[in-house]
């Protein structure tokens, strides 16, 4: 095996990463939950969730694991990121719940990631390139820090810029609708003006006979 090709194994086999992302809306009053699989104990879940539109941006959580025992729950948070460790391997449960609002609807956006990282083979000959893989390892694992930042602050942005998009798209909505209630206003106040003097002046009053 070449040095480059085993380099280049170890940067595949570095870090394994699952990952699922979503963005659903929650209905008033409903709950949602989702599911990974965690194959085995002391693998990491990262999950991440941001409320993106509806309401006062916030939402209840929970996580759960295998054995149903609540591991992380929150209420009324607008967003969350969290990097838990998986104890038992199974089934984990991510669930939403839209409880405290009885009309408005919640837009979320989440992430959940499994991540393990598997070791890697020795090379064919002792010692070949050990100092070398060492240190890309290293540096595969620094990037990936770096990467996964790069992400965060990139749905922090989105999240800012869909939250700002729904503010101004609510007020938009408040002000026509104030816009369109005084111009029925100022109209009704009009007719019925018309109305009185039209009634004060055609006005028939008694008449005498001299």
């Amino acid at each position: 095996m070449s040095p480059l090709l085993s380099i280049f194994l170890s940067f595949l086999l570095a870090v394994t990463v699952n990952a699922t992302a979503l963005t659903t809306p929650i209905a008033a009053n409903e709950k949602l939950c989702f599911y990974t699989d965690v194959d085995k104990a002391g693998e990491k879940i990262g999950f991440y969730f941001a409320v993106q539109s509806g309401g006062s941006f916030d939402i209840d959580y929970e996580v759960k694991d295998p054995s149903d025992k609540v591991i992380l729950d929150g209420q009324r948070e607008r967003q969350g990121d969290f990097v838990l460790t998986a104890n038992i391997p199974g089934e984990y449960a991510f669930c939403f719940e839209n409880d405290m609002s009885t009309l408005t609807e919640k837009l979320i956006d989440f992430d959940i990631m499994v991540e393990s990282e598997p070791r890697r083979e020795a090379p064919a000959k002792a010692g070949q390139i050990s100092e070398h893989t060492s240190a890309l390892e290293e540096s595969i694992f620094r990037l990936n820090g770096m990467l996964m930042g790069l992400k965060r602050l990139q749905k922090h942005f989105h999240t800012s810029e869909n939250r700002g998009f729904s503010i101004v798209k609510s007020t938009q909505n408040r002000l026509f609708w104030y816009a369109t209630f005084e111009s029925l206003a100022v109209v009704g106040m009009a007719v019925f003006q018309v109305y009185i003097l039209q009634t004060f002046f055609t006005k028939t009053g008694r008449r005498y006979k001299v």
